[in-house]
């Protein structure tokens, strides 16, 4: 055959044909495909562990080959408008956030965040158990007020009574600083924490709840009003 085309059998098995990619390289990347139109977000890490969840047994180091072969980035990341009002008067209180997780409800984390409708912006309030990382309280409303917060710890507090030894933490915002939130807090006999001053890390766990929240969904919807914002939400 080469010396029909003229090639030496060097300059053959020098340049040797491609092989074809095998089935099950084909249907990986079909399923890596169809995550990354779903979890537009995800990079190598979450797209293994989606990809396992879904009966793949493959490595990161392949997910990141393919990934990067097929071109398949993740969405760009937005900067977040502060929702932390921190310059009050009021009491605040000591860090007692870092506690050895063993079971749900040893520590409840708090947070606020905006969400960008078509002509205004509203407000949710989160509250999760840092345990399961389980939304247990939450609300969506159109002001800061420490109603907002209010609203969500008392879900919370309808959900999962509170269990002897609960320690609530959040930032030192005016909405969780306030004499309303702190004494139904009291009531309930959940001890209250909150961040040190200037460290965004002591509610690492609750903000990385939120930028999971706008990236794979509020980035993505385009909400009409507020009780679309909150049907979607809530379902998320």
């Amino acid at each position: 055959m080469g010396r029909w085309v003229d090639v030496s059998r060097a300059g053959y098995y020098r340049f040797p044909q491609p092989a074809k990619p095998a089935r099950a390289d084909l249907d990986l990347r079909n399923e890596m495909h169809k995550i990354a139109l779903e979890w537009t977000s995800y990079g190598r890490r979450r797209r293994t562990r989606e990809l396992a969840a879904r009966g793949w047994k493959v490595n990161r180091k392949r997910v990141q080959r393919l990934m990067r072969e097929d071109n398949l980035r993740c969405v760009l990341k937005r900067k977040f408008v502060l929702t932390t009002d921190s310059s009050h008067s009021l009491t605040v209180y000591s860090n007692l956030a870092a506690l050895q997780l063993r079971g749900v409800d040893p520590l409840w984390v708090a947070d606020i965040t905006y969400l960008r409708l078509e002509e205004e912006f509203v407000y949710l309030a989160v509250i999760l158990d840092a345990h399961s990382r389980r939304v247990v309280g939450w609300h969506v409303d159109d002001t800061l007020a420490a109603s907002l917060a209010q609203s969500a710890l008392r879900m919370a507090l309808a959900q999962r009574p509170a269990r002897p030894g609960l320690v609530h933490h959040s930032d030192r915002g005016v909405q969780y600083a306030s004499g309303e939130y702190t004494q139904l807090l009291k009531d309930h006999a959940v001890e209250i924490s909150m961040s040190r001053k200037g460290n965004p890390w002591d509610n690492a766990a609750c903000e990385s709840f939120m930028k999971t929240l706008k990236y794979e969904q509020v980035y993505r919807t385009e909400y009409r009003h507020l009780a679309d914002a909150r049907a979607r939400i809530g379902r998320f």
